[in-house]
């Protein structure tokens, strides 16, 4: 049986291994971004990526996915419970294409793990280029190939690691990167009724194997493929797009649908559940954390703690007086006055009422006699 058409194989991979690189749990999910999707056209450091051609014939969506962006790994792949939300590679699937550059830096590399849990059903990983030598300076693809032994079906692990180390010999950190995975192997020989059978356009070649258009993939080109991966129970029905169930919504069905409005702020981030303000809890964010409200319209911020308007202070906003009119900063110990300087409270000055008021007292001379001295308690910077 002939593989599938190269560009193809190395774009499906990217179902697990692209994924592996930045998929989080659903719920940090609804509150950050899934992957890294950009980079700085003037970063110059160490960088390693998916680009976009293949990005767009697995997903349908043209992006780039950062495993690396400008010297700092991907929060999302040192998560040390990613993989347990990464799908099967599927038996379609041979290798994948990356893109790596150092930049105007030094780095060398060691892929210092390729390695099969499996070896009757899948060979150890294999790569396009030495185990170790330096990263390129300019962009440059190699390639990481995983071949099935023979005619055996299953599903097997195998784990890749890869250190990347400064040119003084130190780590960048979040490496080594240690990726788990798994990959399906199975056996498939020409169908006869192959032309009858390759579903969403795809084309059933001289070896009667469907080849699959972009988005697709199978054995007849019946399953989908969306990434990030459809979340919260959700089907792909199309490349890149996922039909949600009841009470969730968003691209990949991230977002939730609460039934009754969260409320004082809040922000409904799954079915029916709202991620509260600062200083509100309950189901609807509709309990203030502040027992005693808060006075002048002062915002709750915490158990018993209220952020308070300009000229107020105290755990209720109770002490001071409310400014009647904005100041570019706020006056520290005094009122804000309509033409926008302060007017400072009984021993302060300053043009912010930042500073004290020297005091004066009486204290005897040598001679016997009285002179006057001046403290301060004001603070001045040191010269």
């Amino acid at each position: 049986m002939k593989e599938l058409a190269f560009g193809q194989q190395n774009a499906l991979v990217l179902l697990t291994l692209a994924l592996a690189m930045s998929l989080v749990p659903p719920v940090v999910q609804s509150r950050q971004e899934y992957y890294y999707m950009y980079q700085d056209p003037y970063d110059d450091d160490l960088s390693l990526w998916i680009n976009e051609q293949q990005v767009k014939i697995f997903s349908g969506v043209a992006m780039k996915i950062y495993a690396i962006d400008n010297g700092r790994v991907s929060p999302h792949i040192r998560d040390p419970n990613f993989s347990q939300y990464l799908p099967v590679i599927p038996s379609e699937v041979s290798c994948v294409n990356f893109t790596w550059k150092a930049g105007s830096k030094k780095y060398y590399y060691n892929f210092d793990r390729l390695m099969s849990v499996d070896e009757n059903i899948l060979k150890p990983p294999t790569i396009s280029i030495k185990t170790s030598g330096r990263v390129p300076k300019n962009a440059k693809e190699f390639s990481v190939i995983l071949p099935c032994s023979g005619n055996v079906s299953g599903i097997a692990m195998f784990s890749i690691g890869l250190l990347i180390q400064t040119r003084k010999g130190k780590p960048v950190p979040g490496t080594p990167l240690r990726i788990k995975l798994r990959k399906e192997c199975a056996h498939r020989g020409p169908d006869p009724e192959c032309d009858k059978k390759c579903a969403n356009k795809g084309v059933c070649n001289e070896d009667k194997i469907c080849q699959c258009p972009e988005g697709y993939m199978g054995q007849y080109c019946q399953t989908a493929l969306c990434y990030p991966q459809c979340m919260n129970g959700g089907n792909c029905t199309a490349p890149g797009t996922c039909s949600c169930p009841l009470g969730y919504q968003g691209r990949h069905c991230e977002g939730g649908i609460c039934a009754e409005k969260c409320l004082n702020g809040g922000k409904c981030i799954q079915k029916d559940k709202c991620e509260c303000a600062k200083g509100y809890y309950g189901l609807r964010c509709e309990f203030s954390k502040c027992v005693i409200p808060c006075l002048h319209d002062g915002k709750c911020r915490g158990v018993n703690k209220c952020r308070c308007k300009p000229g107020l202070s105290g755990d209720h906003c109770q002490i001071g007086r409310r400014q009647r009119s904005t100041c570019k900063r706020p006056c520290k110990h005094g009122i804000c006055k309509p033409n926008h300087t302060c007017e400072c409270d009984s021993g302060w000055f300053g043009r912010l009422c930042n500073q004290r008021e020297k005091k004066r007292r009486n204290t005897k001379s040598p001679s016997g006699g009285e002179t006057t001295a001046i403290s301060s308690t004001t603070k001045h910077p040191k010269k």
